[in-house]
């Protein structure tokens, strides 16, 4: 298909998503018709009618020369890979998890081992076309009339409007990646080296082309290096039977592909399939590896949510409640041994997930200082209750700690502040001028409602 049929296959599909916009009766809530999410603010089936987006979720174009794309908002990560790959280059930030879409990880936050160098994803836009709240389609870039949506968009979650075309910015890549895995028996050295690594970016001599960690206890940290390598002696392969984390505590030096290392923590979705038998070795052998991915796991758990099999059960066995505790925080690289003695003291979860983050620009929704060392912190599972404990003991504990530290915390997951609180952490002034400029009718959700009320 030509770039002239592709561009007009947009267009016609914007004009029926508009079309759908307006036909939402006014008053209802607007959201959208997604078949996948990566969010945990699991809500109760809505009876309002979705926006159908499906016909936004293509690759339009890569640019080898230039290293860019023009890709539709709905577009996931792992097809977004797949049309980069081939001409040796990536997104320069890619997420986790293969169902992701740019779309989400623009509005909501998406980060992983390149952002030491390049930010978070929405750093990487040049232009971003937006369905507003008022219906409107407008194209945002950083210096024109719509420039103050375009930097307002991050960390905006679907309020102000929803990205259908993105323009990015793509990284060249070589074939394979070689792993350093390094193991720190202090979380002070190991945030100092983390602090070093991001500022200089060389290791021995060897550009650092990706980092990040894993915490396994208060004594067993590891920072794993990531280089890019034309060839390789060998590569590894945890697709199938053999776990990644798992390899990260048993070798100190390891080769990927470069797909395998991008997908690297889909396969396991991080060690959360650990919650579902799959780490087991007969269970793993039985379940099909087309299977092994997080969005399979997610449904899952979305069932769980829906129908409390496992709450049922464990209180059928007298064992006591759990706390759902999944969050991602940022602080500042000399506060996270602080932030890790405090949480191997109050949760206790392990393993942890560390990746630094050095932020390109500044952007009002999430406040990070521009040049600065942060390190995201993700932890993802479940903690028991005492006797007495509020439901959400943990998160809030979290929360408080985070904001001690001088750090965010992600919205991906439920969060639970006080309306006056959550706005001076995320920039309310800004957010309420936008709302009105881009959503005066309010047709959709207010930040605060969608990501602490739940609604």
């Amino acid at each position: 298909m030509t770039e002239l049929a592709v561009e007009g296959d947009h267009e016609r599909a914007v004009e029926a998503l508009r079309r759908s916009y307006e036909a939402i009766p006014p008053g209802t809530p607007v959201r959208l018709a997604k078949r996948t999410s990566n969010l945990f603010r699991f809500r109760e089936p809505s009876s309002a009618p979705g926006l159908d987006v499906s016909g936004f979720d293509r690759v339009l174009k890569v640019d080898p020369e230039a290293a860019t794309a023009v890709v539709q908002g709905m577009t996931t990560y792992e097809d977004l890979v797949d049309a980069t790959l081939p001409h040796g280059l990536m997104p320069m930030v890619v997420p986790q998890l293969k169902t992701i879409t740019l779309g989400g990880a623009v509005t909501g936050l998406g980060i992983e081992s390149t952002s030491f160098r390049n930010g978070l994803p929405h750093e990487s836009v040049l232009e971003m076309q937006v369905i507003t709240g008022a219906g409107e389609v407008v194209t945002a870039t950083r210096d024109n009339e719509h420039a103050d949506l375009f930097w307002g968009f991050p960390n905006s979650y679907g309020t102000l409007g929803y990205s259908l075309k993105l323009t990015i910015e793509l990284e060249r890549v070589k074939p394979y990646v070689r792993l350093r895995h390094l193991r720190f028996d202090d979380a002070d050295q190991c945030a100092a080296t983390l602090k070093e690594l991001s500022e200089t970016r060389v290791h021995e001599d060897d550009p650092v082309d990706f980092l990040d960690g894993t915490v396994f206890g208060p004594d067993e940290a590891y920072i794993t290096v990531g280089t890019y390598q034309d060839k390789a002696p060998y590569v590894s392969d945890y697709t199938g039977q053999r776990i990644y984390y798992r390899s990260i505590q048993q070798r100190s030096i390891d080769y990927l592909t470069i797909r395998d290392y991008i997908w690297r923590w889909d396969t396991d979705w991080f060690w959360c399939s650990g919650a579902f038998g799959v780490q087991k070795p007969l269970i793993r052998r039985l379940w099909p590896d087309k299977s092994k991915r997080s969005d399979v796991y997610r449904r899952l758990v979305a069932y769980e949510k829906r129908f409390h099999f496992k709450a049922r059960y464990d209180r059928w066995t007298g064992k006591p409640p759990r706390e759902d505790v999944i969050q991602d925080i940022e602080v500042p690289v000399g506060r996270l041994p602080e932030f890790l003695d405090f949480f191997h003291d109050k949760v206790g979860m392990s393993p942890i997930w560390l990746c630094p983050l050095r932020a390109r620009e500044q952007w009002p929704l999430y406040p990070l200082t521009s040049g600065e060392t942060y390190v995201n912190v993700g932890f993802w599972g479940t903690v028991p209750l005492r006797p007495g404990q509020m439901p959400e003991h943990h998160n809030r504990l979290i929360e408080r700690r985070v904001a001690a530290l001088d750090g965010h915390k992600s919205l991906y997951s439920t969060a639970f502040y006080g309306r006056e609180e959550f706005w001076r952490h995320y920039d309310g002034e800004t957010y309420r001028r936008l709302k009105t400029t881009y959503d005066p009718e309010t047709r959709l959700l207010d930040l605060y409602d969608k990501c602490v009320r739940g609604r």
